[in-house]
């Protein structure tokens, strides 16, 4: 996976390869899917969500540019999996998650593999989580159709955000980089992402 999904499409930041080889991916998969754990695909994981491909997965994780120590928010839980990805590379990982079925299936999952740097919160992650702000790193694994004000003002100056923006039919990753003088945008690539449903995002019909 590693070799022929990252390597080859462009991952080139060492730290991300490396944790993408060391977090078992079909750990966080249903065992009905986890023959296709490493393929380069999304996968269902219940309530109508899925886990990223493992290529989207690494390139949003490169794209918060991570060197170790940092504080980072993940908007989106799922299964747990960017979670722990992320978590390899940074000090402490908040990750939150609006369905209470599959936060609680990925704080047990984490817990059992000893990921005692992710904290798992269920509630609406559109909102973030101020308490524990400024954080140096958002990651939102899901598509808002704007980017959320709360999240911009709970980055520190130098923070990245990394979120999907669009509609159902055209979705960018965008990477944020928070200045003193306002937030400098990158476009990153087309993406296909289920929506961040919440007050700052879409709202659930």
């Amino acid at each position: 996976m590693v070799q022929y999904q990252l390597v080859s499409r462009g991952i080139r930041d060492e730290r991300v390869i490396w944790a993408m080889s060391e977090v078992p991916r079909h750990l966080f998969v249903p065992e009905l899917y986890r023959h296709a754990a490493y393929e380069d695909c999304p996968l269902p994981i219940g309530e109508g969500q899925t886990i990223s491909q493992p290529y989207m997965v690494a390139i949003m994780t490169q794209c918060l540019e991570l060197k170790g120590g940092e504080q980072v928010l993940e908007i989106g839980a799922g299964s747990g999996y960017q979670a722990a990805i992320v978590s390899k590379l940074a000090s402490r990982v908040y990750t939150i998650e609006r369905h209470a079925a599959l936060a609680t299936k990925a704080k047990g999952v984490l817990k059992q593999m000893g990921y005692d740097n992710i904290t798992v919160i269920t509630g609406d992650g559109s909102l973030g989580l101020p308490e524990k702000s400024p954080f140096h790193g958002i990651i939102v694994t899901a598509c808002a159709p704007h980017v959320p004000r709360c999240l911009a003002d709970q980055l520190e100056i130098g923070g990245r955000l990394v979120i999907p923006i669009g509609n159902p039919y055209h979705q960018v990753l965008h990477q944020m980089v928070k200045r003193e003088k306002g937030i400098e945008d990158r476009n990153v690539l087309e993406c296909a992402f289920v929506p961040l449903i919440g007050e700052e995002g879409w709202k659930e019909e």
